[in-house]
């Protein structure tokens, strides 16, 4: 059995994190000591590693959840939710490439240099002189 000091060693997860995931629903303690502290068995430490990883995949707390109450064997529920993220990051990257390419045109019509209009700040609706000295 893992206390949550050692959980949170293991996989690098905070402890007030591991607490919230408690608090929500996502992971349970196996049992407490008598001093009511936490014990994790190694089926908590793995679901926190999933959980972890799921996290750093940007999958949010419901699909988390979604995903660990689904029935192992049912693949067409896991594709679907694996699918709809795929195309949620996809959209995110199709906005983050709009935006680079805006700020792109935007940096690269000012040459950082005092005394003339600058382009950055005309985009982002103020008309003041660029004045990149401070």
């Amino acid at each position: 059995m893992y206390s949550i000091g050692e959980l949170s060693h293991a996989t690098g997860v905070k402890v007030p994190t591991i607490r919230y995931y408690e608090g929500v629903g996502l992971i349970e303690a196996d049992e407490r000591t008598e001093g009511n502290q936490r014990r994790y068995s190694r089926a908590g430490l793995e679901r926190l590693g999933f959980i972890r990883h799921a996290r750093d995949l940007g999958l949010s707390l419901d699909a988390i959840r979604a995903l660990v109450a689904l029935d192992p064997a049912n693949h067409a529920e896991t594709h679907d939710i694996a699918e709809t993220h795929l195309s949620d990051i996809r959209a995110r990257i199709a906005r983050l490439r709009r935006l680079e390419a805006e700020l792109l045109r935007i940096v690269e019509a000012c040459d950082g240099g005092p005394g003339h209009d600058c382009n950055i700040l005309e985009a982002f609706g103020d008309h003041r002189q660029c004045d990149h000295e401070h």
